[in-house]
């Protein structure tokens, strides 16, 4: 009887002075030292209690900074009394100084590099600007890219389940001093989905402890217009549930204004038209944000969790006024015409994940997951267009009214098994099954005098279904001084589209496999050689296959496309990295129809299209120099010399298009801490592109910066910050396209130098880390926002 029994643990902690220690930190590691069972806290007279102690021998450590370690061995027969324990001040111990920010660190591994932030000063802003500082990884309008390519990100090893713009708002609305680590992941191992070319894994910290802590934040950023944002978290731990509760809310006004020239040709492609546009567009969002992950611990062995991420956006006004002038070959004004276009939108993404993770007695772990979205989406337009002649005489107009809805249900469900052979080997597998069904529709009203008329050229309702079904097998393993993870992927996906009144199906069927192979090798101590090989896929999202028209006005859409197949991409990787600071490293990427959505202009009908499209192939080789230098918590520096070049190639039918781009990229990125207890932060991050060719575009270099500043207050419980983007005016983006019968010029400036101030607070146990996670349905990430 007595082994089924359970006991109480209990003591209170003081100092020197008989003054109650609060917040101390106590674990209870297993005889031996290997593992940790149980955690708290002391509260606020020193005190702490552990319950459901089972008959055994354990080892007791209390800790509070400042102080030195308390440790005892203790053997548990009985309800034990620790009575009072004392901790003594540390030697080390610099009176004021009670906590030191240490140096971020980077670990290099086969397949991914791992930036180690905790405790570090990054941590005290963002986590978008923790990102922003991550080597490898850049941040702008368009997304996050590790080096070209989109990444995917991922928190604790699951898909974050946003549209693009909705995780970057959830980035940067959400703190980053729960970050423990960054992973910049090239060669994603089998066990991620085979669309998962390049990944951000955000590491969180581990709840360790029981107890409550929360924390506020809130910024305000002036740009062109004033833009607001304000945030919550809240963690609760104890022996059975572990919950975590987030909350965003953000009120944005942003502007964007943009020129652009296209030269109309003739049959001999000289120039026989050309329309020169001021465009502004203004976007007005409120939106909120809450991520909730719930565990309970049903016993040691078992553990139920219930993870949902919603977005709800009751408020988005999209306002675009254009002004078109449209001259001769020799610049003479033949016409001109105004438009202008109002949309309103709503939108909700809510999805809710349930896992359950058994351990076997032979440290193997067998994992099920369900996952369920919801995704609703509706918005109103309406475009006015006034047209005029060459003296300013009004000639008529032409107004529209569209109501676009998009319904769309995914639900998934998976089974990963993870076996460790011995202690230098493990393999893993699993299973996964996906459902997507997407139901849209569009109707077009012409407002014909005081009448709406239907037009049926532009009404439609379109309908998807799409099946995936996959598996994975990886295995990885380490001897001596050499590491590699071998591992493959099988999907079959069914596709089927449906436009009911234009009478077009598109249906798609195919088995592929996906390899990936990771290998590296420590030459000598200060030289590790690595290289690595992985296949992906990139399936089109659902707004790309909607064949719908969305109407910018009447010379400029966005058309969709049904009949997208999906691409497939080769990526190949060497390097070398030496003295702990410096690494080469050489890649080639080949891809196999990617998906892009980029301008095509028209010349008889004198619009312009804007339509993803599969490019037959695209190609890139480049040769990166990097240099991370962390001499201290002091200062640090992140330098790359990256220089690559790429070439795209389409048929268009009857023209065959080719163009290649050497370009250069050049990152700067320093930190510096300062004041004796480090208490005042400076990043400073500094991107630049040489021209370089994106969808048979020639983009114009661009210098991307960011100087960030904060401090801590309020005995390290405050941090205020300031950030300052795009210091030297230099973010523009100029664009030119020439080929075939194509000829227009592009300059955006699109409201992205702006100054921002915060605040953050944390309360309650603040010396607890937490467990924070998301959800995994990679079929979320195809769920994109229409422009």
């Amino acid at each position: 009887m007595a082994f089924t029994q359970e006991y109480t643990l209990s003591g209170r902690v003081v100092d020197i002075n008989n003054n109650p220690v609060e917040f101390a930190n106590v674990v209870i590691i297993t005889e031996n030292e290997d593992g940790v069972l149980k955690g708290t806290s002391t509260d606020e007279n020193g005190f702490f209690n552990l319950v459901n102690m089972s008959l055994s021998t354990f080892h007791i450590k209390i800790s509070y900074i400042g102080y030195e370690e308390f440790q005892q061995k203790i053997v548990i027969t009985s309800d034990l009394d620790l009575k009072t324990i004392l901790l003594k001040e540390s030697s080390e111990n610099l009176g004021e100084v009670t906590v030191f920010a240490v140096k971020p660190t980077i670990t290099r591994k086969p397949d991914r590099l791992i930036f180690n932030v905790e405790n570090t000063a990054l941590i005290e802003g963002s986590t978008l600007s923790v990102l922003k500082n991550t080597p490898g990884i850049t941040v702008s309008d368009q997304g996050i890219n590790i080096k070209s390519a989109k990444a995917t990100v991922f928190i604790n090893n699951l898909r974050v389940q946003l549209t693009s713009s909705e995780l970057i708002q959830l980035l940067e609305s959400t703190p980053a001093n729960n970050i423990k680590s960054i992973e910049v992941i090239t060669n994603p191992p089998a066990s991620y989905d085979a669309d998962s070319g390049s990944i951000i894994n955000i590491i969180m910290s581990k709840n360790l402890v029981t107890g409550y802590r929360g924390s506020v934040q809130t910024n305000y950023t002036q740009g062109v217009f004033p833009r607001y944002n304000a945030s919550t978290s809240h963690y609760f731990k104890n022996d059975k549930i572990n919950l975590n509760l987030n909350y965003s809310y953000s009120d944005k006004k942003i502007n964007r204004d943009q020129e652009y020239v296209v030269n109309y040709l003739d049959n001999s492609n000289n120039t026989e038209e050309i329309w020169e546009s001021n465009i502004n567009r203004n976007t007005w969002y409120q939106t909120h944000n809450l991520n909730l992950n719930f565990d309970y611990y049903i016993n040691d062995k078992n553990t139920l969790s219930v993870t949902s991420t919603g977005l709800y956006m009751p408020y988005f006004k999209y306002k675009i006024n254009n002004n078109t002038n449209i001259t001769d070959e020799n610049s003479m004004l033949a016409s001109h015409f105004t438009s202008g276009n109002l949309s309103r939108d709503n939108k909700y993404n809510v999805g809710t994940d349930v896992t359950f993770v058994h351990d076997n007695e032979n440290s193997s772990t067998l994992s099920f997951n369900l996952h369920y979205t919801a995704y609703d989406y509706d918005r109103d337009q309406k475009v006015l267009s006034n047209f005029y002649d060459n003296s300013n005489v009004f000639t008529g107009d032409a107004e529209f009214m569209t109501n676009a809805n998009q319904n769309t249900d995914i639900t998934t469900g998976k089974i990963d098994y993870r076996l460790p052979i011995n202690e230098s080997s493990n393999f893993e597998t699993g299973f996964k099954y996906s459902n997507v069904k997407t139901d849209s529709d569009i109707t077009r009203l012409d407002i014909i005098g005081n009448s709406e008329v239907l037009n049926v050229d532009n009404t439609d309702i379109f309908n998807y279904k799409e099946n995936v079904f996959s598996g994975y097998a990886n295995y990885s393993k380490t001897w001596n001084k050499w590491d590699i993870n071998l591992g493959f992927r099988v999907e079959q996906t069914n596709i089927e589209g449906e436009s009911l009144i234009m009478g077009e199906r598109n249906t798609q069927d195919y088995l592929n496999w996906f390899p990936n192979t990771s290998l590296s090798y420590q030459l000598t101590d200060d030289v590790i050689i690595d290289a690595n090989y992985k296949r992906s896929i990139t399936r089109p999202s659902y707004k790309d296959l909607n064949p719908f028209t969305f109407f910018i006005n009447d010379n400029t859409i966005v058309l969709g496309n049904p009949n997208l197949t999906p691409s497939f991409v080769d990526h190949f990787k060497i390097g070398v990295n030496f003295l702990d600071y410096f690494t080469v490293e050489w890649y080639y990427v080949d891809t196999d129809g990617a998906i892009e959505e980029f301008p095509r202009q028209d010349n008889d009908t004198n619009i312009i299209a804007y339509t993803p499209t599969n490019i037959d192939k695209t190609s890139e080789t480049g040769l990166d120099l990097i240099f991370n230098y962390y001499p201290s918590n002091k200062w640090s520096v992140y330098a790359v010399s990256s220089t690559y070049y790429v070439e795209e190639q389409l048929n268009f039918g009857s023209d065959y298009a080719q163009q290649g781009q050497w370009s250069q990229i050049f990152i700067l990125a320093p930190n510096l801490s300062l004041l004796k207890d480090n208490s005042l932060n400076v990043n400073l991050s500094m991107f630049y592109s040489t021209k370089n060719l994106q969808r048979f575009t020639t983009v114009k270099g661009q210098l991307f910066s960011t100087l960030s500043v904060s401090k801590s207050i309020l005995k390290k419980k405050g941090t205020l910050s300031l950030s300052v983007e795009d210091l030297f005016n230099k973010q523009y983006t100029y664009t030119k396209t020439q080929y075939l019968d194509q000829s227009n010029t592009g300059f955006v400036n699109s409201d992205n130098r702006f100054i921002k101030l915060g605040f953050s607070y944390k309360f309650g146990n603040t010396k607890l880390n937490t467990n924070e996670h998301t959800t995994d349905a990679e079929e979320r990430d195809r769920l994109k926002d229409l422009n």
